[in-house]
């Protein structure tokens, strides 16, 4: 280990440090530190992904895939596990919220911004085959999206898809955030921004966490309100639809609207 001068020629300290007879060593790479059995394991994984894709691997593996990225030198299996558990599958890992997932033993800063960050990659790419394209023909792709965003909410939150006069989605924006059971919604402000965008039609969209998309009292009777509101600026209201865990619900569907 080399060492700094020292003020005069009588204090200088060998080169080498007479501990030791050479040079420091460069540190192992760090792939050499993971034990063979954890090697083999997630080469194992990789190539079951590389052959079969997502389909051949259950929720907590493709956890594990994620979290060899930070978690380089630990075996991630039991982790995994524990995450599942906790929040049921892979997407209510994703979704939860960064304090619950503090909860966790095992999980740091580095392991929750790596799960955000898959997590905003896939709302990303389910937004992508909405946006700006004509809602109407693309349903299924809608529902996708508002599942992926909103189904694993802990809290209501109320979003407005804005439409033109083509129904082509021109923007997609959460007006509100509530409880677990109640989101504050007012007509006059929806509409307010309805007219900022120039948008010829609307549809709600609002999840709850419950799991259960049954639309409460409150929702219908605000559901009816801004549709009266709409009606009046000659905007067209087609749809609210409800987010539960695994399924939805649409008032028009319902005949509700």
């Amino acid at each position: 280990m080399i060492r700094s001068c020292a003020s005069s020629p009588d204090d200088r300290l060998p080169l080498f440090d007479r501990r030791d007879s050479a040079p420091e060593k460069m540190s192992a790479p760090v792939s050499s530190k993971v034990p063979s059995y954890m090697r083999d394991h997630r080469q194992r994984l990789r190539e079951r992904f590389d052959s079969g894709g997502a389909g051949a691997m259950p929720d907590y593996e493709l956890l594990e895939m994620v979290l060899f990225r930070v978690l380089i030198r630990q075996d991630v299996k039991p982790l995994a596990r524990s995450l599942i558990d906790t929040f049921g599958d892979l997407s209510g890992v994703l979704a939860a919220s960064p304090a619950r997932l503090r909860d966790v033993s095992g999980v740091g800063a580095a392991v929750i911004t790596e799960l955000k960050l898959v997590e905003a990659c896939a709302q990303r790419m389910a937004r992508a085959k909405v946006m700006n394209r004509p809602v109407l023909s693309s349903w299924a792709a809608l529902l996708d999206y508002c599942h992926t965003a909103m189904s694993h909410r802990e809290t209501e939150q109320f979003r407005i898809l804005f439409l033109d006069r083509k129904n082509v989605l021109v923007a997609d924006e959460a007006q509100a955030e509530g409880t677990v059971d109640h989101v504050p919604v007012y007509p006059r402000e929806v509409m307010r921004r309805a007219l900022e965008l120039n948008a010829s039609a609307l549809i709600l969209v609002h999840n709850h966490p419950s799991g259960d998309p049954t639309p409460s009292e409150a929702d219908i009777v605000m559901t009816a309100s801004i549709r009266t509101a709409a009606e009046a600026l000659s905007i067209v209201l087609h749809d609210h639809i409800v987010i539960g865990k695994s399924c939805e619900l649409s008032f028009r569907s319902e005949g509700l609207l």
